[in-house]
């Protein structure tokens, strides 16, 4: 049986993915900051499925949990085959309304604990010649949105790029941006939902089964869904500079900064 380490694991995109691999017959590694949840989530997915769930408490916004679940990854005995970076979360506000340190926060786990969490996976990974990595962006990663959309084109950007890099290896790697999603995003940065229409949303089960239909495809990018690639490629006709005012405004009034 292959294992994943999946990080935000306990709501959202995260249990999504615990759902859909633990029903498919792999072993987890489900990382988190909540034990309790994390030690629920384990405990349900073992009596439903049969499988190994290991729990791992770490806070991605330190460098001591960065380390813990490096350290993980590169355990050559009980090795992780596929990883999944979906820990991440929403500053509510616009740009200098944030404080420095809520955005030095979200760049160290939206970027340097992708980039650091990425590489031990892979290097270990292409030891083995096999593996996959799945790092969650975001659409805001293809219009400019402050630092939430920067730092998903970043690591969109850093994806591809070390996608190419390990190409012929057996190493994949995969950037899964969705959009509007139901999970606690929203809720724990204080944003509003009331107002986002009810075709913008996808379901969080969904999103994961098709991402890893893509990422088994070898696809370096995937966008969940028509309407969002169809979205997208409207937004590619607009100037930018217009398309940075537009988003702006939705952003504030739908979706994180």
């Amino acid at each position: 049986m292959t294992t994943a380490l999946i990080t935000g694991a306990t709501a959202g995109i995260g249990a999504a993915f615990g759902r859909r691999l633990a029903a498919d017959g792999h072993n987890l590694v489900l990382v988190a900051r909540d034990t309790k949840r994390l030690q629920e989530q384990a405990t349900e997915l073992h009596d439903r499925h049969g499988i190994e769930a290991e729990v791992l408490t770490a806070d991605l916004a330190t460098d001591g949990g960065i380390e813990s679940v490096v350290k993980r990854l590169a355990d050559r005995r009980n090795p992780v085959d596929l990883l999944v970076n979906n820990a991440g979360f929403g500053n509510k506000g616009r740009y200098l309304e944030v404080s420095m340190a809520d955005e030095l926060t979200m760049l160290k786990v939206h970027c340097e604990a992708v980039l650091r969490l990425t590489s031990a996976a892979a290097e270990s990974m292409r030891e083995r010649g096999r593996g996959g990595v799945v790092n969650v962006a975001s659409v805001a990663a293809f219009v400019p949105r402050g630092t939430y959309g920067a730092s998903k084109a970043w690591v969109v950007q850093f994806t591809q790029g070390a996608a190419k890099d390990l190409a012929g290896s057996g190493v994949r790697l995969m950037a899964l941006c969705p959009g509007f999603v139901r999970t606690e995003f929203h809720k724990r940065a204080g944003m509003g939902t009331d107002n986002i229409p009810s075709w913008m949303w996808l379901d969080a089960d969904k999103v994961a089964a098709s991402a890893l239909a893509d990422l088994a495809r070898g696809k370096q990018v995937s966008i969940p869904d028509a309407r969002y690639k169809t979205l997208l490629g409207a937004a590619k006709l607009v100037p930018r500079n217009l398309l940075g005012g537009i988003t702006s405004k939705t952003g504030r009034k739908y979706g994180p900064q």
